[in-house]
């Protein structure tokens, strides 16, 4: 047990906690915001083959598909950017998880496997924000999360 402790201990102090943190918003960012740039021409103008993408394969159930095609672009641009930066990283981190529910429920139900994932980086960031290499600790809107002995 002592070694596990020490072997902990040691872990926490190669890895600490704002690395682990950049991590996860630097990976879970870099999927939503490639995600979005295949949507788009120029730096934000929706491709045809969005809207009819939005029509066919991710037809959303209550959301007519411009509309749909129009906000899940916009946060895979916007969200990203919040999360790289680690600006309002709690907000972006619950607003790309349920986007990601969303994906899992209504568009790609059996791909469980890859949303879980997404899910794993981002229930952290909403849990502890974005970390001390973040924007958020640098204005004050999120203090060092405790860490256990």
């Amino acid at each position: 047990m002592k070694l596990l402790e020490l072997g902990a201990r040691q872990a926490r102090r190669i890895l600490p906690d704002a690395l682990l943190l950049l991590a996860a918003r630097l990976g879970v960012a870099s999927v939503f915001f490639l995600s979005g740039r295949t949507k788009v021409e120029g730096l934000i103008t929706l491709k045809p083959s969005t809207f009819a993408l939005f029509e066919t394969e991710y037809a959303l159930p209550l959301i007519p598909p411009n509309l749909a095609a129009y906000a899940a672009t916009y946060a895979e641009h916007l969200f990203p950017i919040l999360l790289v930066v680690g600006l309002l990283t709690r907000w972006a981190s619950g607003a790309l998880l349920v986007m990601t529910l969303v994906i899992q429920v209504f568009v790609y139900p059996d791909a469980w496997a890859t949303h879980l994932t997404w899910c794993a980086l981002l229930l952290p960031l909403i849990a502890h924000g974005g970390g001390a290499w973040s924007l958020d600790r640098l204005i004050g809107r999120t203090s060092p999360a405790p860490r256990p002995n």
